[in-house]
């Protein structure tokens, strides 16, 4: 299972109807990869600290990334520092490997066939088994795509999971989003100052 590339796979789904932060879905994005090293047991979990195992190929080119970058001396990485590590231009890189992978392609213009930019997600197995995890609801997906705003969740999500591990991350990846959101209301309350300041010279 790769909660990463779905979570991607589901915030390109929406975009058009909801708009997405990218800061936020690349904080829900690195989430997703500890959820997914902790079921590939490339790491565990003390507390909020994060233990890497020995490594071993998860077959997921950025997966295999996250692992090899794990912090692994004493007294190691929380995982809120690794969400602010890993997850800087997190999501842009998930949607290039997409790409690269062939899930995605890149809409061209009618009238000129030139690349607009916007990336299209192709009929495949991985769209479909992020589709079936997504329409099933399936709790941890839920969780990170609605820190990442991709949806509102509903009540019960949260009350069915059942790992400490799972639970530490997903508090983390909320935590984190909550914070990058303060950040962004001071600097638009200090640029507000600023622009009136400027008004008044």
């Amino acid at each position: 299972m790769n909660t990463a590339r779905d979570l991607a796979i589901v915030a390109l789904e929406t975009a058009p109807g909801r708009p997405v932060e990218q800061g936020d879905l690349s904080l829900a994005l690195a989430g997703a990869e500890v959820v997914d090293l902790i079921e590939a047991q490339a790491l565990a979990l003390d507390g909020d600290r994060i233990l890497p195992s020995a490594q071993a190929p998860t077959g997921d080119r950025l997966l295999d990334e996250a692992a090899s970058s794990l912090v692994r001396l004493e007294p190691y990485e929380s995982v809120e520092d690794w969400l602010w590590r890993r997850g800087r231009g997190l999501s842009s890189a998930y949607v290039d490997d997409l790409e690269r992978v062939g899930l995605t392609t890149r809409a061209r213009g009618r009238r000129i066939p030139l690349r607009t930019g916007r990336t299209e997600l192709v009929d495949s197995d991985a769209r479909r088994r992020a589709e079936e995890r997504w329409t099933a609801a399936e709790p941890v997906l839920v969780a990170l795509a609605t820190a990442a705003g991709i949806r509102d969740e509903p009540a019960e999500a949260r009350e069915d999971l059942d790992d400490d591990a799972v639970s530490t991350v997903l508090a983390a990846v909320g935590g984190a989003v909550q914070e990058l959101e303060a950040v962004r209301q001071r600097k638009e309350i200090e640029d507000a100052a600023f622009d009136n300041v400027w008004r008044g010279l």
